[in-house]
């Protein structure tokens, strides 16, 4: 399923940056964040993504400083991260160096003390005792009441706020298929009349396509959790992705080898994936798809960052992967096989631990090859579709292919082979 709306005419080949402001800098406010935005434009980013800004509950309040996600307000910027000038300030640069910025929107719940419980209690899902209520285990959150029809126009309308008021360019919607999919369609539809929006949902329910433009590739992350620790084998992974290569145009899947979850609760990518971390950022970027970075993972960031108390990005020092992600983003904008409507192709290969395919659009071809086990691989791959003069993006040499070839990689080593436009990138 696609969504019933128009794609926003700059979301083709783009890619996303996740914004963690409150640990993202030794000060935790917007004002030193957006220092940082002429690096990352530099970088390639395109979609600056920022975790939720807005007051943080103090009832049943996790931790020192609470969870982004158990809101006091929708409307109000969280005075420990700065002011509304503030936000302005950061939106306007972001405009200024060509990017989109795109705000964490958490629909299906708030704190315990958000200013809706005193005047709108009956917006919220109750138990039988009358008691505020939550489904999902959370002790720091309760239910809002899409049944509520009142809710829904006080929802839609705090989201237009930030499209009104600040000039947002979208929305990342957090737990989204915990919200009915006609609210999501009736929230874009009023929400685009003020300009065309870009729209994330977290979750991976294809018929939430219909209101979005982009969902969560959870299912391959976490069957590339299992093949990490041995648990699945590398030909089931190979099932999902041909699966999300083959939704329909203008349904594509974010692709990511971290995020604040992932980060706190399972590890860094270092953690998970060993040596083949690098490997698993090349997959993100040259599969259909949109490719999401997360805070400091272009220094890159070794450790787990809190979620309930302050910590920080240490970025002294020389950003260390910034030249690596930039190749990768860089490619995806010239290249047309890493972009809509492109075709791929899944090769099967003499090992069982590389990933290879073939993206292509026109005459522009993206082929990866990425070895993701913890041994040498010696492989080879046959097809006619591979017949061509390709450059190594990374090693700026030339590789030449009729049909097949013979390749040996070290543990997570990993090949992104391309033709641009008949010219090198």
């Amino acid at each position: 399923m696609s969504t019933a709306f128009p794609i926003v005419s700059w979301g083709n080949g783009t890619n996303i940056y996740e914004v963690n402001i409150r640990q993202y800098t030794h000060e935790g406010t917007l004002k030193a964040f957006i220092e940082h935005i002429p690096r990352l434009h530099s970088m390639g980013i395109d979609i600056l993504w920022l975790m939720p800004v807005t007051p943080i509950s103090m009832e049943k309040r996790q931790g020192t400083f609470g969870s982004y996600y158990a809101a006091a307000s929708y409307t109000i910027i969280d005075p420990s991260y700065g002011t509304a000038d503030d936000f302005r300030e950061l939106i306007k640069t972001a405009h200024y160096y060509e990017m989109k910025v795109i705000i964490d929107w958490v629909a299906n719940h708030t704190g315990y003390d958000h200013v809706w419980t005193k005047e709108y209690p009956e917006w919220y899902r109750k138990d039988e005792a009358g008691n505020f209520t939550e489904l999902y285990g959370w002790i720091d959150v309760i239910d809002l009441n899409y049944e509520v029809p009142e809710l829904r126009r006080g929802m839609i309308s705090a989201m237009k706020h930030w499209v009104e008021m600040f000039d947002i360019d979208g929305f990342r919607c957090d737990m989204a298929r915990t919200v009915p999919i006609d609210f999501w369609i009736e929230a874009r539809a009023e929400c685009d009349e003020l300009k065309p929006l870009f729209w994330l949902a977290e979750c991976e329910i294809i018929e939430y396509h219909e209101a979005f433009d982009l969902t969560y590739g959870w299912e391959a992350m976490r069957a590339l959790d299992k093949y990490m620790k041995g648990e699945l084998p590398l030909d089931d992974i190979k099932k999902i992705l041909v699966q999300y290569a083959n939704y329909p145009i203008g349904s594509r899947k974010l692709l990511f080898t971290s995020n604040h979850d992932e980060n706190t609760y399972h590890g860094t990518e270092y953690e998970k994936y060993g040596v083949a971390a690098r490997a698993m950022a090349a997959f993100t970027c040259t599969w259909p798809g949109i490719p999401l970075i997360y805070s400091g993972q272009e220094k890159p960031n070794y450790k787990r960052l809190e979620f309930f108390e302050k910590d920080f990005i240490d970025w002294s020092g020389d950003v260390e992967l910034h030249d690596f992600y930039k190749t990768l983003l860089t490619l995806r904008k010239k290249n047309k096989a890493l972009q809509e409507s492109a075709s791929v192709l899944m090769f099967k290969t003499t090992h069982t631990d590389v990933l290879a395919y073939l993206c292509s659009r026109q005459k522009d071809k993206v082929l990866a090859l990425l070895n993701l086990g913890k041994e040498k691989a010696t492989f080879s791959i046959d097809h006619p579709a591979l017949a061509g003069s390709y450059h190594d993006l990374f090693k700026g040499t030339q590789v030449d292919f009729k049909r097949s070839k013979q390749f040996s990689f070290d543990a997570g080593e990993f090949s992104v082979l391309h033709i641009t436009g008949e010219a090198a990138v």
